[in-house]
Order: C-alpha cells, then sequence, then structure tokens
C-alpha cells in the first residue's frame, strides 16, 4: 500500500499468505489452549497448541499414522480415521490435564460436517471440552463410515467397480459392507 513516497509492506506470512493475523489474534486472546487441525490428502494431524512468546508451543500431537497400532488397515485421511484420531488427541489430553481447547482451522475454510469437524467430535467424545455449534458436526452414522457401507452394497452386483472403488479394503481383507463393525472394534481399542 504505498502511501505518498513511502511503501508500507505487510507482514511477510500476510502476505505469503499463511497466517491471518486478526483470526489469531482472537484466538489468542482467548488465553486457553488451541486444538490445531491440518489435514492432507492422505493423513489428519491434530495438536494441541500453547502460545508462548517466543513461539508457540505444541504439547502433545495426535497423528492418524498412530491409528495403525491399534489396527486401522484403511485410508488415513477418511472421515472415520479424523475421528479416531480426534478420539486419541482427547484421551492424551485427559492424560496430562488438559480440560478444554479452542478449534484453530488456520486458513482452511469451515465447512460443516468436514474432517475438521470429525476431529473434533472425537475429541468431545474423549473428554475435551471445545466450543462450538452442535449442528456443525458431521452425524454418528457418517463417522461410522455407514454411507461407505451404502455405497458397497449398492455396488455388490458389479464387482469390477467394487474391485475398482475398494480395492485397498479388499487388499487388506476388509469387507467395505462391514466397515461399521471395523470402526467400532478400532474405536473401542483406542478409547
Amino acid at each position: 500500500m504505498k502511501k505518498g513516497k513511502t511503501y508500507t509492506l505487510d507482514l511477510r506470512r500476510k502476505r505469503e499468505g499463511k497466517t491471518h493475523y486478526k483470526k489469531r489474534l482472537k484466538l489468542l486472546m482467548s488465553d486457553k489452549h488451541r486444538l490445531v487441525v491440518r489435514r492432507s490428502i492422505g493423513n489428519i494431524q491434530a495438536n494441541i497448541v500453547a502460545y508462548d512468546a517466543k513461539g508457540d508451543k505444541i504439547v502433545l500431537s495426535a497423528h492418524s499414522a498412530e491409528l495403525k497400532k491399534f489396527g486401522w488397515k484403511l485410508n488415513k485421511g477418511n472421515l472415520p480415521s479424523a475421528y479416531l484420531v480426534g478420539v486419541l488427541l482427547g484421551k492424551k489430553a485427559k492424560s496430562l490435564g488438559i480440560k478444554s481447547a479452542v478449534l484453530d482451522l488456520g486458513l482452511n475454510k469451515s465447512v460443516k460436517g468436514s474432517r475438521f469437524y470429525a476431529v473434533v467430535a472425537g475429541a468431545l467424545d474423549a473428554g475435551l471440552e471445545v466450543p462450538h455449534n452442535p449442528g456443525i458436526l458431521p452425524n454418528k452414522d457418517r463417522i461410522a463410515g455407514e454411507h461407505i457401507a451404502k455405497y458397497a452394497a449398492k455396488l455388490k452386483d458389479d464387482e469390477a467397480a467394487l474391485k475398482k472403488q475398494f480395492g485397498s479394503y479388499l487388499k487388506n481383507n476388509i469387507d467395505p459392507k462391514k466397515i461399521v463393525e471395523y470402526f467400532n472394534e478400532i474405536k473401542s481399542k483406542v478409547k
């Protein structure tokens, strides 16, 4: 923004589109831990972060790769695995005595029923208090993967399409129509 003979630059991270400073300031003014959720195509990561003058400190973390030790063999970036990451994070937070956190999505858009809110639903079920609107959380059937089971049941006659869509499930000897039972089994192990 040019003003007369001088030229004022925005902060570097704002120019690069990495930080929304007004949003960050509001989160920091709450004086609570932040539940920071980040996603990639194949993974979900959730952290509890505390503010420090020298820089943010990650108090604890949960990653979808950790679900492997509980027996999760499926995609680590979908809604059921995001929920399980939230449960795992909530369990870890409870063991450290952290009772509440504020959700920090960063520059990601808030979309109703998304993987971000599946992590929040998992953390809530594990006992972590996160201020939220209950209408924005995904419903329990979708979290458990019932929509996956219904789609697999619809493809039962077309074996080629079933193998193409659910090849990773079949490779791991998991019937996609029984994903809900598999999810509940892993959920009980995580809790």
